[in-house]
């Protein structure tokens, strides 16, 4: 089986949830959010505190 381009690596809640997904190609880090799951959800890079991408070391 091919190893998968986005592997989640944090998630909270349950009704509102917040997910962190990491790109396994690249290392960028993507937050996920979504409202009461019926609102949309939303997607976006991860920055640190100077704006730049947060991102994982791939092995």
């Amino acid at each position: 089986m091919a190893k998968e381009r986005f592997v989640e690596v944090y998630n909270q809640g349950i009704v509102n949830v917040m997910k962190v997904v990491v790109d396994t190609e690249t290392g960028v880090n993507y937050v996920l959010g979504s409202h009461n799951k019926a609102s949309g959800t939303g997607m976006t890079v991860l920055v640190n505190a100077d704006g730049k991408p947060i991102v994982t070391p791939i092995n």
